[in-house]
């Protein structure tokens, strides 16, 4: 019935001369690069390509040895047949783009601590677009605490820390939150423009750690107020994939970890005797009129770890498989929005 009756808006706006623009956005953090999984770049590659996204923003761009990723990754598409804009940066995310980037740089040059945030402003078809691409803080990894693990040197800890303050306050050390607040500041002067922010937050969010929820996947009874969530919703933002599947039991659409072939259980599970599965790779958007979310799904392996095992995952959230070799030990999102 949904899908119906986004077809019928679809045709109405047609039929009375509006235009309607379909984006899709992809996010995906890439794994040192793609270097770490072999042929992880053409994996890549050739995944750009199956999706076919409008907008693609990438995490843990390293540009190693001074070859400038983004122009190799436009380069290795355009021989696919797929033409893409973008721009190098100094910091380890990228943007891409089908539509004319008209400006693009560090979201808050005078705070380069609070974490890596790419902004760009596109041009698609007379409409602006503001997107930001994040890397956010990994350090201070507190939602690892509940499950017997310190969050900045990974080792074992006993017993685990499940008290609610002790969690949010070894969360709070982390530069993750300052680097949201920067954002919503500046999404403010951007006011009228749909605004897109998506990435690696290293940060779960307070919409999977409620009540309905703490006694699973070993939060052992946490239930979290995550920084970096509570405050973009209060700031108005929406997840996109929390929009579309609201409920955490049925769809916990977790991105982190994912199983990949080509690496070792050693370098895939950071929590060999515990379930360390959350989802920390988002795409958040700021409504606007005229803008409607239709889609959302996880890209990447079904297969997750779960105490050291390689396990698929039996959930009914909204996959898309990948279909050849995956570049990553995290799942991307894909969001499909309509755009008047």
């Amino acid at each position: 019935m949904k899908k119906f009756l986004m077809w019928m808006m679809l045709g109405v706006l047609y039929a009375t001369g509006g235009h309607a623009k379909v984006l899709k956005v992809f996010q995906v953090n890439i794994w040192q690069e793609t270097t770490m999984v072999k042929g992880g770049f053409d994996g890549l590659a050739d995944e750009i390509v199956r999706l076919d996204p409008d907008i693609v923003l990438l995490s843990e761009v390293r540009n190693y040895d001074g070859v400038q990723f983004v122009p190799r990754l436009k380069e290795a598409l355009q021989t696919r047949g797929k033409a893409y804009y973008g721009e190098t940066s100094k910091l380890d995310v990228g943007i891409l783009s089908k539509y004319r980037i008209m400006d693009q740089g560090p979201n808050c040059a005078e705070a380069p601590d609070a974490g890596s945030v790419l902004k760009a402003r596109i041009d698609v078809e007379g409409q602006t677009v503001v997107v930001y691409s994040a890397h956010l803080d990994y350090t201070h990894y507190a939602c690892y605490l509940p499950r017997g693990y310190d969050g900045v040197t990974w080792k074992k800890i006993d017993p685990p820390v499940v008290d609610r303050e002790k969690i949010e306050a070894a969360n709070k050390e982390s530069m993750r939150d300052e680097a949201i607040k920067h954002v919503i500041a500046d999404a403010e002067k951007e006011k009228g423009n749909f605004i897109l922010l998506g990435g690696d937050f290293n940060e779960p969010s307070h919409l999977d750690w409620g009540e309905n929820v703490k006694d699973l996947w070993d939060h052992r009874g946490a239930v979290v107020r995550w920084d970096c969530s509570v405050l973009l919703q209060d700031a108005g933002f929406k997840d996109s994939y929390r929009t579309r599947y609201p409920n955490p039991v049925t769809h916990p659409g977790f991105t982190y970890p994912a199983d990949n072939a080509g690496a070792s259980l050693e370098q895939l599970d950071w929590v060999p005797e515990a379930d360390g599965r959350d989802r920390i790779d988002f795409i958040y958007y700021k409504p606007v009129k005229g803008v409607k979310l239709r889609n959302v799904s996880v890209v990447g392996p079904r297969g997750t770890i779960v105490r050291n095992q390689r396990v698929n995952e039996k959930t009914k959230d909204n996959w898309n498989d990948n279909q050849g070799t995956w570049p990553s030990d995290h799942k991307g999102v894909l969001a499909t929005f309509v755009l008047k």
